[in-house]
């Protein structure tokens, strides 16, 4: 899994150094694959739509245990569209990592599906998203 992750952040990394000219916005998510997170979004060719990909830090606290949830969600998405209005379409994987009485516990990650509308703004970098995300873990 430390292979995969960091395969995948070597690359999202060479995308966004390669397209400096993509679209990429960041935004705040509540409810999608990081649950509340904050994430970096690119597109890996210079234009508004196609393929793309994101990053981003999520966090829960448990009030009945005391425990901390970490989350870092990543993904590829490809837009379909043109302007400003978008169908996205994408899949990822989550990584948990977990603080219990102040030692850390990775957890199981768990995979995600997107398929939603995404409108974003030419001008202003205004970004704004409603979209499905089924979520799965691996069967044993």
């Amino acid at each position: 899994m430390k292979k995969i992750f960091f395969v995948f952040t070597l690359a999202l990394g060479a995308f966004h150094f390669a397209s400096a000219q993509s679209a990429q916005s960041v935004y705040f998510e509540l409810g999608g694959p990081g649950i509340a997170s904050f994430n970096f979004d690119t597109r890996f060719s210079g234009r508004e739509g196609g393929l793309g990909g994101r990053i981003g830090v999520g966090y829960s606290k448990f009030v009945g245990d005391g425990s901390s949830v970490f989350y870092l969600p990543l993904g590829i998405n490809y837009l379909i569209g043109k302007e400003k209005h978008f169908f996205e379409m994408g899949a990822g994987v989550t990584p948990v990592f977990g603080v219990e009485d102040g030692d850390t516990v990775i957890s199981e990650p768990f995979g995600h599906l997107i398929f939603g509308y995404r409108f974003q703004s030419l001008n202003d970098g205004f970004t704004f998203r409603a979209f499905v995300c089924p979520v799965f873990n691996s069967i044993d």
